[in-house]
């Protein structure tokens, strides 16, 4: 096959609602995929990295979340990209591999010269066109991406050793007890040639049953990145990677940020009041809907839709959940803050040891102080 005629088909694992409990409340309100980092849904972002290879023919997402809750925004990305995009949905968990072979018939209904595989809870800068090169280079079955961590936090992933000239994977361990290298792989996307022909049954798993097994046979290889990679598992975790997606905009997509000098107003996207008096940065994303009274200051956080912050107030490091409400002089910091549906705080001062989120429809007083705080 030659150039001109090279198809590539991209593959992104969405998962479904028996995972990701550790980023809870905010996945009780939206599918985990769907929720927002820096302004656009978490699979937005692998999908507009997708969207940078050369000779991309379609885009499938698969887990087994209702169809309905993706077909809006599959819809969209759709019309947007002017791509296919579609969404594929499990029967019920199929192993990390397993949609890839439930599937395979549609994947490979293009006759793709290559597959690119990403899992949607991966905060990346996806190098995938350079990937995509090295891969041809190395000629093999399938290329890894990988990251260098320290030895302190390398048993928390899938750990491999690689020929230092020839990047051929050699050996890989799926979060083994002892350290054998600061090589990780970076659990987001493997560019598998033809993958889907060599898988056993229909519960597959990625690491055991294809990486293990293929190491050591010059048919994997690694491709190491030296930008930034982030598991999205919890909530507080996403603060980090909305930040990091903010600040790749400025050298991606610098129209997607707001700007403003103190006389210039800032491009807002959906029905958003901004007083002009509040000071927003760094680190912030606002959704539609969102109120923001005089005097307030927002650091590092993330504000859902039909959110309302009263004069004054101040919201650090912290997760404001759709249709909440914070009181005039509040400080909201460090706080990701678990509340009952329609809850109201009307104490004066609030402090314990646990961490999580602002849910949907809460109400936070006025002259409020809220730190590091766990409210049922």
């Amino acid at each position: 096959m030659g150039i001109s005629e090279e198809r590539v088909v991209a593959v992104i694992m969405v998962g479904g609602p028996t995972k990701g409990t550790r980023f809870r409340p905010l996945s009780l309100n939206v599918p985990k995929p769907l929720f927002p980092l820096a302004g656009q849904p978490m699979v937005h972002h692998p999908i507009l990295a997708c969207r940078r290879i050369p000779n991309l023919v379609q885009i499938y997402l698969i887990g087994f979340y209702e169809e309905r809750e993706f077909a809006l925004y599959v819809s969209a990305i759709s019309n947007e990209l002017r791509l296919p995009v579609r969404y594929l949905r499990e029967d019920k968990p199929h192993g990390s591999a397993g949609g890839l072979y439930s599937f395979r018939d549609y994947i490979m209904e293009e006759d793709p010269s290559h597959i690119v595989l990403l899992n949607c809870d991966v905060c990346s800068s996806f190098p995938l066109p350079d990937m995509l090169e090295a891969h041809k280079r190395y000629g093999g079955l399938g290329t890894v991406l990988v990251i260098k961590v320290s030895a302190e936090s390398a048993n928390q992933f899938g750990e491999l050793v690689a020929d230092p000239v020839t990047n051929e994977l050699l050996h890989y361990t799926e979060k083994p007890e002892t350290f054998v290298t600061n090589l990780r792989r970076m659990n987001s996307f493997e560019a598998l040639q033809s993958a889907t022909k060599t898988l056993p049954a229909d519960y597959v798993r990625l690491d055991q049953d294809i990486l293990s097994p293929l190491a050591g046979k010059k048919q994997l290889y690694t491709y190491e990145t030296l930008d930034f990679w982030e598991q999205i598992k919890t909530p507080g975790i996403s603060l980090r990677c909305s930040a990091l997606y903010l600040a790749q905009y400025r050298h991606i997509s610098p129209h997607l940020l707001a700007t403003g000098n103190g006389s210039k107003s800032p491009t807002i996207i959906g029905d958003v009041y901004i007083h002009p008096s509040a000071k927003i940065g760094p680190n912030v994303s606002i959704s539609a809907n969102a109120r923001i009274g005089a005097g307030v200051r927002l650091i590092s956080c993330i504000i859902l839709d039909d959110v309302e912050i009263k004069e004054n107030a101040v919201v650090m490091h912290a997760i404001v959940g759709w249709k909440s409400s914070i009181g005039r002089w509040s400080r909201v910091q460090v706080s990701f803050i678990l509340l009952s549906l329609h809850s109201h705080l009307p104490l004066p001062f609030l402090e314990c040891k646990q961490k999580y989120i602002i849910a949907q429809h809460c109400f936070l007083g006025h002259h409020l102080i809220v730190k590091a705080t766990f409210c049922t």
